[in-house]
């Protein structure tokens, strides 16, 4: 796939992150995707992502996820983010704090025939965390 066409593919996935479509995702990660960093608990595939966003979108109702910087190959993707987000419902067992947040990730994705095949990457979860005097 040319480097534009996994852009685009990248696109739609965050915006179905940023929409809460999260239904959209099933067209674009494949049935057996590896994520090499995952959530506590995510699965593999679609499913697995469907899960851990659709619990973010829980605990930051206005979840947004910014790119700010992308690189690529023909088959892969490299890019730095930030997540923002008002913590109004139950993360991880804590209750919500009214806070908002802003940390920064980075990651890595390859694609296969138009669809994210694996991933790798980190956002600043502890940061998160501590914003929302958490830890």
């Amino acid at each position: 796939m040319a480097q534009q066409d996994n852009i685009a593919v990248q696109t739609a996935f965050g915006e179905a992150v940023n929409s809460g479509n999260l239904a959209a995702l099933t067209g674009l990660v494949a049935a057996g995707a590896v994520d090499h960093d995952p959530a506590p608990g995510q699965g593999p595939g679609p499913e697995g992502y469907q899960a851990m966003f659709g619990e973010l979108r829980r605990a930051f109702p206005d979840l947004h996820v910014e790119v700010e910087h992308v690189m690529g190959t023909d088959d892969e993707l490299a890019f730095a983010y930030t997540i923002s987000g008002t913590h109004s419902g139950e993360l991880a067992g804590h209750a919500p704090t009214g806070r908002t947040v802003r940390y920064r990730g980075m990651q890595i994705s390859r694609f296969e025939g138009g669809k994210l095949v694996e991933r790798w990457g980190s956002s600043d979860e502890l940061g998160m965390m501590r914003q929302l005097g958490l830890a």
